[in-house]
């Protein structure tokens, strides 16, 4: 496997008296997939947001690529240009087209020419199979298409890592298949990925490793064959007991 690509060592945040993280330490590899999971309220919301400075961590360090997780603005410009990140809703602008959406960062913060934007949005829509809703506006797209093409803005900065907050979480039943297809593409393709997810059935299909997140803390960090196979941790059995299976 490739180099350590992001590096969290000791890191601890706070909400106020509650200790959301407890002395996190853990790597990401480039070109793996890695699947965190955990009850709700665990903190594997937070860890990944203190990856691209969406939260602020309170002490240890984060290194992305060799850049310092920190409030200094220029470490923040090249952060952001190095993770692309997908929430559970999809924050798309009402008033601008799909390809619109897609091809605003790339022009506005790259000086991306607008032809040129606009072909390679149009090649990313074609990959997460929205090409033919172009020139619509969101409100006229289910939920899944809606987080389709919330992915293909967020790859449209050509980021190193792409970061899905329960990508699916928002969206109905029949729906989340459709996004989690085209993660599962972005995976095959070599996409270094970092997922948090109440999907037991992709986790255990699609990640390289399951990082159990319990109390804040890494509780366990295992190959999907050894999680969801002979698991020794009664505190791992216990979640898998309570999540229903796929």
């Amino acid at each position: 496997m490739n180099a350590n690509l992001i590096t969290v060592d000791r890191v601890n945040k706070h909400f106020g008296p509650h200790h959301v993280l407890r002395d996190v330490s853990t790597h990401f590899k480039a070109g793996q997939v890695s699947a965190i999971l955990g009850a709700s309220g665990s903190g594997k919301s937070t860890l990944l947001r203190t990856l691209n400075r969406l939260e602020r961590h309170d002490s240890g360090r984060i290194v992305v690529d060799g850049i310092e997780v920190d409030d200094d603005l220029k470490h923040l410009d090249a952060l952001r240009r190095e993770l692309g990140m997908v929430f559970q809703q999809f924050n798309l602008f009402p008033h601008l087209s799909v390809l619109d959406n897609v091809s605003l960062a790339p022009r506005r913060v790259r000086k991306t020419p607008r032809s040129e934007a606009n072909e390679r949005a149009m090649e990313l829509l074609k990959r997460v199979g929205m090409e033919a809703h172009a020139h619509k506006y969101p409100f006229a797209l289910s939920g899944g298409q809606q987080q389709r093409v919330a992915i293909a803005r967020a790859l449209a900065m050509n980021p190193k890592v792409m970061l899905f907050d329960e990508p699916t979480s928002a969206l109905d039943p029949e729906m989340v298949k459709e996004v989690l297809d085209v993660m599962k593409k972005l995976a095959q393709s070599g996409m270094t990925m970092i997922i948090v997810t109440h999907e037991m059935g992709f986790a255990r299909e699609v990640a390289d490793r399951i990082l159990f997140i319990d109390q804040g803390q890494v509780a366990q960090d295992a190959p999907p064959e050894v999680f969801f196979g002979a698991q020794e941790s009664a505190r791992v059995r216990a979640f898998l007991g309570q999540v229903s299976p796929q």
